[in-house]
């Protein structure tokens, strides 16, 4: 066949061999004189790569013929770590992939970024924080990275586009592809506005359950810091909290009401030695300077916020709101009005939009855009 001749096909047939993973592809690269030679040493030496019971090594040149195809289009890449694209800061982690599938702008890459990620299911407070500060950091020249998940992933890709900046979207998939489905519309809006979306996995490959942690290292080493929105303890958020601490990168995180399991991964991390984060300026103070676009200019910044000014009933009501969301037994409880009194200032402030009301008859704060107030 014609591609055995081409050095990216037996790079990428090398790539795909079974019990071939960064570090054993880097060791047989660096220990041959050519690329075919690193691979036909590969296939000779097969049982020395522990193959799962049941495979062979053998290139497979038919899903690598899958994968040149892809290149065919016009804004797919393939880059690999001999490329000048490939991006400098994911060099530096202890297994680089050695080879990247893209769709869109490869000159993000290499770009000053700032992962965030989070909870799947991301309350109304977490989702505010997330809108606010990715809005923010991309105003002030950030590319907002994260992996497309849903919850703070979307969210934070989502504030970055309607801001009018890219993002880089990093997947657990082949790119033919989009997961969860439900993002498939943010998934063409990421490379229609300019964005990227990037990944570690052949075409064809399937969300399977290894491929998310693989896909957080490379999250987190693209950027030089990662903020974590709202995050359990055994969340995947933490181990790409984790993957940024051991790759010696900046950590961050909101914290959030002590009652919510979404809180106690945060919290974890902040004991650890992360950065509580209330505004954009916790994170620029720590990651360099504030990179000013012009869009950025005599703009606020995007926060967490205080409490917005309130008087009377409105006032007392809503400073016993917090965002753990609270029925209205407790606030009357707790503001020593009646229940009428109570449900009737929720409803103004439902109304003025700084009160969230919840399933089940329960009412939270809701984040606001300092440019809202």
């Amino acid at each position: 066949m014609a591609i055995q001749n081409n050095e990216l096909a037996q790079l990428l047939a090398l790539w795909r061999l079974p019990g071939v993973g960064p570090s054993e592809f880097f060791k047989l690269i660096d220990s041959s004189d050519s690329v075919p030679a690193a691979l036909k040493r590969a296939i000779a030496g097969g049982k020395q790569l522990r193959l799962p019971l049941g495979t062979t090594s053998s290139a497979d040149w038919a899903t690598v013929e899958k994968d040149l195809a892809w290149i065919n289009t016009a804004g797919n890449h393939i880059i690999s770590w001999f490329d000048d694209h490939y991006p400098a800061l994911l060099r530096e982690i202890p297994d680089p992939p050695p080879i990247l599938f893209g769709q869109g702008n490869l000159a993000l890459l290499n770009r000053p970024q700032l992962a965030v990620v989070g909870s799947r299911k991301a309350s109304p407070y977490g989702r505010s924080c997330a809108r606010a500060l990715s809005g923010a950091m991309a105003e002030r020249g950030w590319v907002i990275t994260s992996g497309l998940a849903l919850g703070i992933d979307g969210i934070a890709h989502q504030a970055a586009l309607d801001g009018g900046f890219p993002t880089i979207s990093v997947e657990a998939t082949g790119l033919d592809r989009v997961y969860p489905r439900v993002h498939t519309k943010l998934a063409a809006h990421i490379v229609g506005a300019g964005g990227l979306r990037l990944s570690e996995c052949g075409i064809g490959a399937q969300p399977l359950k290894a491929h998310f942690p693989r896909r957080n290292r490379i999250i987190s080493g693209l950027t030089r810091g990662t903020l974590v929105v709202e995050a359990d303890i055994k969340s995947g958020s933490l181990i790409t909290a984790r993957s940024a601490a051991a790759q010696g990168r900046e950590v961050f995180a909101v914290p959030g009401p002590i009652f919510s399991s979404g809180s106690r991964g945060c919290h974890y991390l902040i004991k650890e030695g992360a950065k509580l984060v209330e505004t954009a300026d916790d994170i620029s103070e720590e990651i360099g300077i504030i990179m000013d676009s012009p869009l950025s200019k005599g703009l606020r910044d995007n926060v967490c916020p205080d409490a917005p000014t309130l008087h009377g009933k409105q006032g007392v009501v809503f400073d016993q709101l917090g965002y753990e969301p609270t029925p209205v037994d407790s606030l009357v409880e707790r503001t020593g009005l009646t229940t009428q009194e109570v449900t009737s200032v929720l409803m103004e402030l439902e109304i003025q939009g700084v009160v969230t009301v919840m399933p089940g008859g329960l009412y939270t704060r809701q984040a606001l855009r300092e440019a809202d107030r």
